[in-house]
């Protein structure tokens, strides 16, 4: 299984949606002006929305790609303002290298609409019932989960003399 990297970013009234949007863009494309960064910001809007929402409160946004899995979180209120549980430092890898995929957290009574409203612009990034967690990548999990039973130790062996 891939390792995963959490940050947690500060949104309001530290700052607004929209600018909390542009954080985490930054943080997923240091540097870069391409394709990638020009669907992230296509979806601003909604995501904006997902985080004045409060979606990311308790339910992350998943990014996933070639590395490691990404999750990012938000905090509100007296959490946003004195900044301690944040972390919002470079991962040190590319969020979005080969095959990368966003999943975004929504509401039920959302799910809906923001689905459809992020499929007109991409079909990388899609949104998920915040309620019920998010998809694991089934087959690195049974490979990991081969590779702890294939070695077994017989103890008894050791405490031969």
């Amino acid at each position: 299984m891939s390792s995963v990297v959490k940050r947690t970013f500060r949104s309001s009234p530290h700052r607004t949606s929209a600018e909390t949007w542009g954080a985490i863009v930054d943080l997923l494309t240091p540097g870069k002006n391409g394709s990638a960064k020009a669907e992230l910001l296509a979806v601003a809007g909604i995501a904006s929305s997902l985080i004045a929402d409060r979606s990311m409160e308790t339910a992350p946004v998943v990014v996933t790609c070639d590395g490691p899995r990404t999750r990012i979180y938000c905090t509100y209120e007296g959490d946003a303002i004195d900044g301690t549980s944040a972390n919002e430092g470079s991962v040190g890898y590319d969020p979005l290298s080969g095959n990368w995929n966003i999943s975004l957290p929504c509401s039920t009574d959302d799910l809906s609409w923001v689905s459809d409203a992020l499929r007109k612009h991409s079909s990388r990034i899609t949104a998920r019932d915040l309620t019920s967690g998010f998809a694991t990548d089934e087959a690195a999990e049974k490979a990991v989960g081969a590779r702890a039973h294939a070695l077994e130790l017989d103890v008894s062996e050791f405490l031969k003399i």
